[in-house]
This record gives structure tokens, C-alpha cells and sequence, in this order.
């Protein structure tokens, strides 16, 4: 097998932010609040076997590196697709657990051990399982992994239970790693906790695009492309003159084809939101994606760069005109099934899909 830990700096956490939570919801349930699952999300785009160990991605890439061209190629790969620029840390291995305290080491600074001193050689404060038991090792005069695993069996488990045990017996590759696959929810439903108070609609999109890149995320690692998504937004529980006001508001956005684009939704929310007016100060976001549809990867071109035509597709612009212009201002003609000739077509608006308007 073949290991990568990844792990981001503090200053440069992936969108979203944690304030996000990823959530995994059935139909009239309210959202479940879930660690963030952005990054894995996003990892799942180069090899389906992703965990979330503590504070590390692990990636499991030995089945896709003949398609990523070789260990190098996926490194760069992976720093050039970078969701959270401009860093991230990885740290390459044939054992998770080394490769997860390799990139500890880096993080902190430490210097790495020689590979011929792997994994004999790693400090014992790079494994999760002595981290509660260092005092006692220490009196033990343990201080690292192979000091620890020269212990005999029955005395460490009896000291230090079997949890350290097992991660020792991993670490040498005397029983198999096995870790619990992440897999993208089947629904998309995050939320955001405003960090202040947001007085006006067209703020909220620069709050909205931490959740926009979390729901491209999501998107490419199932496959789909969204049609419907909802923005939501919690107010503020005040009174206007006297008149209690309804808990949030929300709006929706339809697409007429699959997107995962997310730079034309965010301009369709941009001007949606430019409509919008707050009734009180938002405090919480959600984005919710209402109606997806499986994603066809577009075929590319075997003309040079030069030769091809620049611009937004036809039925992205047509979309933006509507969401400025407001619905049922842009129309276009759809044919009817009729013997009357004065009957044989309608007009319907053109920013929404002609099965849905109906």
C-alpha cells in the first residue's frame, strides 16, 4: 500500500471554515451538525479510499497511481489543486500511521528521521495511541516507536490497554490498517455561523461562497450537477414596530442545465441577493441543494487553444439576465403540441427549466 497524510495550517483551513458543518439529512429532519468534511470531499478526486484520522487526511493511492502517473505526479497534483492555497503539508508513506507522523513532525518543525529508520526511529508524541501514556514510557525509558515495541506484549496491555498495542502492531506491519472510508452524503445541507451580524443581502455572498465551494465539493464527488440550490439565512429574533418577525429567510436558484460552476452561481446569487432586503440582521447561513442531476464530463477539443471561442455559454447569460431583470421578464418561445396554427406555441420564462414550469 501506499499512504498520503495531508494536512493543512491553521491559517489556511480549506473552505469552509469550521464554523461549517457538513450535514447528512433525510427529508423533514432538521440538519445534523458533523465535523467538516470539505477536505474529503475534495480528496475523493484522486483515489476512492479517503479517512479522517484526528487532525489528518489519509489517502490510500496505491490502486490510482498508475492513472495520476506515479507518486511524484499525484504530490504535485494535489498541490496544484490545492482547495486552500497557499499551502498544504503532505507526507508520503507505505504505512498510514507513519506517513500521519511524518507530517506531524513537519508541521511542528522537527526533523524527519532517515527512511532506513522508519518506523523504529519516530517519537512516541507522533502516534495518538501514546500520547496519553508519555509520562509512564518515559519512566519506562521509551521514547520512541521501536523502544515501545520492543516492550513485551502482555506488560504494555496491562499498563497502557490495547489500543497502544495495536497501533504497534500496524506501525510494523504486523496487522493490517483498516480505517473507516469517508463517502460523500447522499444530500447536501451545510450551514454557516455568521461571525457578525450581516445588515444587508448582498454581504451574505461573500459568506456564501465558503459554502458554494463546499457544495463544488460535494458535486464532484458524486458525480452531479446541480439544478436547484436554496440560500437560507437565520434573523435575528427582534421585533420591527412591534411585530415579531419570521425566524429566517430564504431564496432559490434554478439552473437550466446540470452546473458545477460555481462562479456562474455565484453570480446568479450575486443578483438575486442585489433584490434581496433583510428584514433583521442575518446570523447563520444554509445552502441546501434542492435537485441535482448526474454530471456529463464535456469531451474535449482537438482544436488549438487559440482557435476556440471565448464566453459564456448561451444559457448561462440568459440565466444572469433573468436573475437581474427579475422572473417572467425574459421569455422564450416553446413549441406546443397543437392542430391550431394560432396554438402551436407559448411563451414561457426563459431562467427556468421547460418540465418544471408546466
Amino acid at each position: 500500500m501506499q499512504w498520503i497524510a495531508l494536512q493543512w495550517p491553521p491559517e489556511a483551513v480549506p473552505a469552509p471554515c469550521p464554523a461549517a458543518v457538513a450535514t447528512t439529512t433525510a427529508p423533514g429532519q432538521e440538519p445534523r451538525r458533523a465535523p467538516d468534511e470539505a477536505p474529503g470531499w475534495w480528496a475523493l478526486q484522486f483515489t476512492p479510499r479517503v479517512a479522517q484520522v484526528d487532525e489528518v487526511l489519509l489517502l490510500e493511492v496505491s490502486a490510482s497511481l498508475r492513472l495520476w502517473g506515479g507518486l511524484r505526479a499525484l504530490g504535485q497534483r494535489i498541490e496544484a489543486e490545492n482547495p486552500a492555497p497557499p499551502i498544504i503539508w503532505q507526507a508520503p508513506a507505505a504505512i498510514g500511521l507513519v506517513a500521519l507522523a511524518q507530517l506531524r513532525l513537519r508541521a511542528a518543525g522537527q526533523a524527519l528521521p532517515p527512511p532506513a529508520a522508519l518506523p523504529e526511529a519516530l517519537p512516541l508524541e507522533a502516534l495518538s495511541a501514546a500520547r496519553p501514556h508519555l509520562q509512564l514510557l518515559a519512566r519506562l525509558g521509551c521514547r520512541s516507536w521501536g523502544q515501545a515495541h520492543a516492550l513485551p506484549r502482555a506488560g504494555l496491555v496491562r499498563r497502557c490497554g490495547p489500543a497502544l498495542r495495536a497501533a504497534l502492531d500496524v506501525a510494523f506491519g504486523l496487522t493490517p490498517e483498516s480505517y473507516p472510508w469517508l463517502v460523500a452524503p447522499e444530500q447536501f445541507d451545510q450551514q454557516l455561523d455568521l461571525h457578525t451580524h450581516v445588515d444587508n443581502a448582498p454581504a451574505l455572498l461573500w459568506a456564501a461562497a465558503r459554502l458554494l465551494a463546499a457544495l463544488q465539493h460535494w458535486l464532484r464527488a458524486r458525480q452531479l450537477g446541480v439544478l436547484a440550490l436554496e440560500l437560507a439565512w437565520t434573523l435575528d429574533l427582534k421585533r420591527l414596530d412591534g411585530q415579531p418577525l419570521p425566524p429566517g429567510q430564504a431564496l432559490v436558484v434554478r439552473t437550466v442545465q446540470p452546473a458545477q460552476a460555481m462562479e456562474h452561481l455565484r453570480r446568479l446569487l450575486a443578483e438575486r441577493l442585489a433584490r434581496v432586503q433583510l428584514l433583521a440582521p442575518a446570523v447563520q447561513l444554509r445552502l441546501r441543494a434542492l435537485e441535482t442531476a448526474p454530471w456529463q464530463v464535456a469531451s474535449h477539443s482537438l482544436l488549438p487553444d487559440e482557435e476556440r471561442r471565448a464566453g459564456d455559454p448561451l444559457h448561462m447569460f440568459i440565466e444572469r439576465v433573468s436573475a437581474r431583470l427579475g422572473p417572467g421578464q425574459v421569455l422564450a418561445v416553446e413549441s406546443v403540441a397543437d392542430h391550431r396554427p394560432e396554438q402551436r406555441q407559448r411563451w414561457r420564462p426563459a431562467g427556468c427549466c421547460p418540465n418544471r414550469c408546466r
